[in-house]
């Protein structure tokens, strides 16, 4: 059975050329970077032009990029920078649409002396600005406001937000794990303090990550030990898998142009395609401000979870969630927070492409998956009465 593949937000496979530039670091190039022989100095030099290339894609300086483990790493981080350099101010601000890897930090944090706002969104996605800009104050340690949403797609407008919390003082931190390869990102011109991006997005390997902080920002390091990083981030260096997030960054680089426009046409497709050939089918988030390779559409009366089970079954990838929340019962918390209504949001399916995806498996997607939500529905006491009996 071929795999098609549609999940990419939750996971890229590894580019053939990225695993070719990584196995020479697997193998013969073993050497600790730090070390002050030669046969080192050869990594060492590698992880600084990965750094290069990675600053690159986002308009960064070198020195500006923290090597890390993850995303989440990168986040956390980040927030706890911001507030250990700042004890005096205990408020934080974010949206009710962040990944858990913010949400479920700040929560902590809330928890434990912290006053938390969390930015509500409309019912297409977009972020309240009058809520965030009205919740400001002189208390306000770190606002962190994902550049792309995981599930929805949304982009939020993270150049007219850092304007306004430049302007105050206020640290600005971005998640921009989805953004980062998809669409065009400028550090320099946004002018945030703070940026994550995670390689296992961008078809690097999983388990390595980076961290913008931009100069002149007061930094705290989260992960406490040896001189690594500039002090910056303790801990032997994942050389081989930072040589790969390197490579992938050139990558990225290259295929913003076919993501805007190629990929940008297969997700339109296969999103037009679903919505002429599926009733009561619900697109969730705004029409034009998405990422290019994301669609996110509630099927209304049956359950999200046994639409991926049969599309498995045909070889079909695609996901009903955020991958850190697919396993839980719950609606998803983005589309509570957007008001999708309950008889949907348990029927959401998200499909996001790549530049590996094709015409022919989209043609493929439109023509078995409506017969799966007619199965579906058949079998639904709720689609028989036509409302879901479910509080």
């Amino acid at each position: 059975m071929n795999i098609i593949y549609m999940d990419n937000n939750a996971t890229t496979k590894i580019a053939p050329e990225v695993l070719e530039a990584m196995m020479p670091y697997l193998t013969d190039y073993y050497g600790n970077a730090s070390s002050m022989h030669s046969f080192g100095g050869v990594v060492g030099r590698e992880l600084n032009a990965a750094r290069e290339k990675v600053a690159a894609l986002i308009n960064a300086e070198p020195g500006e990029i923290i090597f890390t483990s993850c995303g989440t790493e990168s986040d956390s981080t980040a927030i706890h920078a911001a507030i250990r350099s700042q004890p005096e101010k205990k408020h934080i601000i974010t949206t009710r649409v962040e990944h858990p890897a913010i949400k479920n930090l700040v929560e902590y944090l809330g928890k434990n002396g912290y006053r938390v706002t969390w930015v509500p969104v409309d019912k297409t996605g977009v972020l309240d600005l009058d809520y965030l800009y009205g919740h400001l104050s002189d208390d306000t340690a770190v606002v962190s406001i994902m550049w792309a949403n995981n599930e929805s797609g949304v982009i939020f407008p993270i150049d007219d937000i850092a304007e306004t919390l430049l302007a105050r003082g206020i640290v600005f931190h971005s998640d921009a794990v989805q953004a980062v390869g998809k669409i065009p990102v400028d550090v320099k011109k946004t002018g945030l303090n703070m940026l994550s991006l995670s390689g296992h997005k961008i078809h690097a390997p999983k388990g390595v990550g980076a961290l913008y902080v931009k100069k002149g920002t007061r930094f705290s390091p989260f992960m406490i030990g040896g001189h690594q990083e500039r002090n910056r981030r303790g801990g032997t260096e994942n050389t081989a898998s930072i040589i790969g997030l390197g490579r992938a960054c050139e990558l990225a680089g290259t295929h913003l142009a076919e993501i805007v426009t190629r990929v940008r046409a297969l997700r339109d497709r296969l999103e037009n395609g679903l919505l002429e050939k599926v009733p009561n089918a619900l697109l969730n988030g705004k029409k034009d401000a998405r990422l290019p390779n994301t669609t996110n559409i509630s099927f209304e009366y049956i359950e999200g979870e046994a639409i991926l089970l049969m599309m498995d079954q045909l070889g079909i990838c695609a996901s009903s969630g955020s991958a850190c929340t697919s396993g839980s019962l719950e609606p998803s918390h983005v589309l509570r927070a957007m008001g999708v209504p309950f008889t949907a949001a348990h029927g959401s399916v998200r499909f996001s492409l790549s530049t590996y995806n094709t015409e022919k498996e989209v043609n493929f997607v439109v023509e078995n998956l409506p017969p799966i939500i007619e199965r579906l529905r058949n079998m639904s006491p709720f689609w028989k009465e036509g409302a879901c009996k479910v509080q």
